[in-house]
């Protein structure tokens, strides 16, 4: 097993349309506003940025992604990640129940070094701390898109 190798899977089911949705998850610099552990977010091209990230463990993470689907047919965002975490992320948005199924899947590589150091005691921390960052971006997704009437 590689200890510093993570697969995250995500569902979040949502009242809002999934147009709506998938609007949101495409601004990426708006981020940071709804979503607590999403330190800030830098533009360096139109299709690249660099994401801090830090959520309940004493650690910043930095990631520059770029974006390689963006497919609102088919309601897919996807970006590769380069930096702290090596591999991808996207985002699946489709109609589901009375509103949006949200399904976000990652695989990265760790390339922090106090994470790689601490790879294996550390990975329960490290999946409970994702996790948590989750239901927090979650709740900030819920949050925004009511604010704007959108549920």
């Amino acid at each position: 097993m590689d200890w510093n190798h993570y697969r995250f899977r995500a569902r979040w089911d949502l009242a809002a349309a999934p147009g709506a949705v998938y609007e949101v998850l495409t601004r990426a610099e708006e981020y940071p506003r709804w979503w607590p552990q999403i330190r800030a977010v830098t533009a360096l091209t139109d299709d690249t940025g660099v994401v801090r990230l830090r959520s309940a463990l004493p650690y910043e993470l930095a990631v520059t992604v770029r974006a390689v689907r963006q497919d609102p047919a088919a309601g897919v965002l996807e970006v590769a990640m380069r930096g702290d975490l090596v591999g991808w992320a996207r985002w699946t948005v489709t109609p589901g129940g009375a509103g949006t199924r949200v399904r976000y899947d990652q695989e990265v590589e760790v390339h922090q070094p106090l994470m790689r150091k601490l790879a294996v005691p550390g990975r329960p921390l490290f999946r409970a701390n994702h996790a948590v960052m989750m239901r927090a971006g979650r709740r900030g997704l819920v949050a925004l898109l009511k604010e704007r009437q959108q549920i």
